[in-house]
C-alpha cells in the first residue's frame, strides 16, 4: 500500500495533468470557436452579449407633474423637490392634463 507522501504526490502531478489538459482543449475550443465566429460573421449582440459601447439600460423618465409658470422648469414628484417649488402649495404648480 503506498505511503501517505506517495499518495499526495501522485495527487499532486494528477492536478498538474488535469490542469495542462484543460488549458489546452480550452484553446482549442476558442480557437474553434474563433473559427466559427470568422466563417459566419457572428456578431456579439447575435451571441447574446451586450454591445462593449452600450452602457447600462436607463430607466424611462417619468412625465412632468409640476411645472413652474416663470421658466418652464418642470418637475416630475419624485426625489427632492425644487427650489422654486419649497414651502409653496404644489397645487398652483400641477400641470393639468
Amino acid at each position: 500500500m503506498p505511503s501517505y507522501k506517495q499518495l499526495t504526490a501522485q495527487l499532486e502531478k494528477l492536478h498538474k495533468e488535469v490542469a495542462a489538459a484543460r488549458e489546452k482543449e480550452i484553446e482549442q475550443a476558442i480557437a474553434e470557436i474563433k473559427e466559427k465566429i470568422a466563417e459566419y460573421d457572428i456578431t456579439a449582440e447575435e451571441l447574446g452579449f451586450a454591445s462593449r459601447r452600450a452602457g447600462p439600460a436607463r430607466k424611462k423618465a417619468l412625465p412632468a407633474r409640476y411645472m413652474n409658470p416663470k421658466t418652464g422648469e418642470t418637475w416630475s414628484g419624485r426625489g427632492r423637490a425644487p427650489g422654486w417649488l419649497a414651502g409653496k402649495n404644489r397645487e398652483r404648480f400641477l400641470i393639468k392634463e
